[in-house]
């Protein structure tokens, strides 16, 4: 826990500790390596940091990061026969290191939790709803993770979507039970995405 009479060095390294993966001792080594870089990255990396801060936000409708100082690309029409379904960002950049799908994106930003207040409010479903509707998409490909809570969520998207005339279909071979797609190698992901299967109201 982070002490009241803390230095500014121990709260650089007690934030540090919060980002993922990271501990006290990476904190440490990361607060030391900044120090001794002050010029050239710690001030840099402060201002960068404070930009986006300031200038990115989430976007109400698909849930990808946008600049406030233009429209997301969602709002164009361009390329919506197909939406990806994805839980967070880093599983779009993952799949877009595949190269095997071109359409728009939907990102969840997480996953239906209890535990985790996550509801499909949070979770923009309802913009999902609307955006198929808005655009008259074909089909919606539920790229959830293979986790409990990743079906879980893919099951309740696909309830939400059955009185639409929209083809959905989720991701297959190769995703391994448990895996989360930013972890995931291309190789398994561009396989998971060609060979998707088609769901229907009843599975």
């Amino acid at each position: 826990m982070k002490k009241e009479n803390s230095s500014d060095l121990d709260n650089l390294m007690y934030l540090v500790s919060k980002l993922p993966g990271l501990g006290p001792k990476s904190a440490k080594r990361i607060a030391l390596h900044l120090l001794k870089n002050r010029d050239n990255l710690m001030k840099p990396l402060s201002q960068a940091i404070d930009k986006v801060y300031l200038n990115v936000m989430r976007c109400n409708l698909c849930g990808n990061y946008k600049s406030t100082k233009a429209d997301c690309s969602c709002s164009k029409k361009d390329n919506y026969e197909q939406i990806c379904v994805v839980e967070n960002v880093a599983d779009m950049w993952a799949l877009e290191t595949t190269n095997v799908y071109h359409g728009q994106y939907h990102i969840l930003g997480g996953t239906l939790s209890a535990f985790n207040g996550s509801n499909p409010e949070t979770l923009l479903i309802n913009s999902l709803v609307s955006r198929i509707k808005q655009f008259k998409v074909k089909e919606v490909i539920l790229a959830t993770s293979a986790t409990i809570e990743g079906q879980t969520t893919a099951h309740y998207i696909k309830d939400s979507l059955k009185d639409l005339s929209v083809k959905i279909t989720k991701l297959a071979h190769g995703l391994p039970v448990g895996g989360e797609i930013e972890y995931l190698d291309d190789g398994t992901l561009f396989s998971a995405f060609k060979y998707r299967n088609s769901l229907t109201t009843d599975q």
